[in-house]
């Protein structure tokens, strides 16, 4: 029996990658109560986990004003779900701003207010934040905003929360091996001039961090699991760069 048998946990953006894993880790520790969310409801549905599916739009209040009251009690709180967003400032509509901080940072503010007020004292949250919100790269713009703005949220809401025993952290990945990847123009091309998925994730990561290679989604879902686990009783504020070095 573990620290997590019996408890309620919440999981964003579950569908796949991050999100995905940390529910099946979650699920394999012996969480009692599993709520995942997710937009893609087809992708959710194929979830092969006891759990309850919400499909909807983090970024949509309507969806947590009907859940909120449905959860109760949490005990734990992964939220997890964002979008890719690339080009330059310059060249980004507004739209494709809106869009990008609207999932990103909207969609965190709403499922991060709901999670506090439905956790119980001595809960623990994670927002998934990302290296891109540590350091720049040309063309990151919007996505690096809304992923510096997760950071100081998680801090914001973690000083907010102590009184009540709750802890807040954030973890923010370098590359990682998800499908969050797939839609993007420059990594079609990179699979293309490689040959394969696999080809081109294996050059993403030898070009841009120290280790030389992404995490698998796997990783990152252990060491969210840390961060909501008693080891990590006295860590809150914090956040938890799993970037291969790349911001070295």
């Amino acid at each position: 029996m573990s620290e997590f048998t019996g408890k309620t946990a919440l999981v964003t953006g579950a569908a796949s990658g991050i999100g995905a894993a940390c529910a099946r880790w979650l699920s394999a520790q012996g969480i009692g109560r599993l709520i995942v969310v997710d937009r893609d409801g087809e992708r959710l549905a194929r979830l092969e986990l006891d759990c309850e599916r919400v499909a909807g739009d983090v970024a949509d209040e309507a969806l947590w004003e009907r859940l909120e009251p449905e959860i109760a009690t949490l005990h734990y709180a992964v939220l997890n779900a964002g979008i890719a967003a690339g080009g330059p400032i310059a060249e980004t509509s507004f739209a494709e701003w809106r869009k990008t901080i609207g999932v990103n940072l909207d969609g965190m503010f709403l499922s991060l207010r709901t999670a506090i007020r439905r956790m119980t004292e001595g809960g623990a949250i994670v927002l998934t934040a990302s290296a891109a919100g540590l350091k720049t790269e040309p063309g990151n713009g919007p996505y690096g905003v809304s992923k510096a703005g997760v950071i100081h949220l998680a801090k914001a809401a973690a000083k907010e929360s102590a009184a009540k025993g709750i802890r807040v952290n954030a973890i923010a990945p370098g590359g990682v091996d998800t499908a969050i990847w797939d839609d993007l123009d420059f990594f079609k091309g990179l699979v293309a001039r490689t040959g394969s998925r696999e080809a081109a994730i294996a050059a993403m990561g030898t070009g841009t961090s120290p280790l030389g290679r992404f995490a698998s989604a796997d990783e990152v879902a252990a060491q969210i699991g840390f961060l909501l686990s008693d080891a990590a009783a006295t860590i809150t504020g914090a956040v938890l760069v799993s970037d291969g070095g790349y911001t070295l």
